[in-house]
């Protein structure tokens, strides 16, 4: 009996292993193959994917694999394409916006069904990603007002993301597999 039960933990621990990478590798795909360079101020940043995955992944999968996708997947995708400078700051930013998002997602065992606390947990997580963004660019630039001029284009990303995050996590919470 002790033998099931050990090897049942062990596999449900591979389970969520090979499940977080994969939603990392989601992350990480959608933020790479389709990304916009927005062409506001100096760094205006780019409008991707990877943001509507992050919020797909926190509304289904809960806080923890939002904030471990978001985390690894977006600063992969920071190392991989230039922006290596952003990558400890976009995992803090990002890993706390997909917390944020599932956390409220999830609250009150909702687990992710409850369409207005997705918005809203969306939402609620902006400003979150928006500070963390803010304090990088005010540590990269060496300026307090620099940060500013990114603002708008980190507000289209979201919206964005909102969009598109918003149906596809309402027809996935449909299917069987995520019930």
């Amino acid at each position: 009996m002790e033998k099931t039960s050990t090897l049942s933990k062990s596999s449900s621990k591979t389970f969520d292993i090979i499940l977080s990478a994969m939603l990392i590798t989601l992350v990480f795909v959608a933020t790479l193959f389709l990304n916009i360079r927005l062409p506001i101020a100096a760094n205006g940043g780019l409008v991707h994917l990877g943001t509507a995955m992050l919020f797909i992944v926190s509304i289904v999968f809960g806080p923890k694999k939002g904030a471990i996708a978001g985390a690894f997947g977006m600063a992969l995708f920071d190392l991989f394409s230039g922006w290596t400078l952003w990558a400890p700051f976009t995992f803090i930013a990002r890993g706390l916006q997909g917390y944020v998002v599932g956390k409220i997602a999830w609250s009150s065992n909702r687990q992710g069904n409850n369409v207005m606390f997705n918005i809203l947990a969306i939402i609620v997580s902006v400003p979150v990603m928006l500070a963390g963004y803010y304090v990088c660019e005010a540590i990269l630039f060496k300026s307090l007002v620099a940060p500013f001029l990114s603002i708008p284009g980190n507000l289209v990303q979201n919206a964005v993301g909102i969009i598109i995050a918003i149906p596809v996590a309402i027809a996935l919470k449909k299917l069987p597999i995520f019930k």
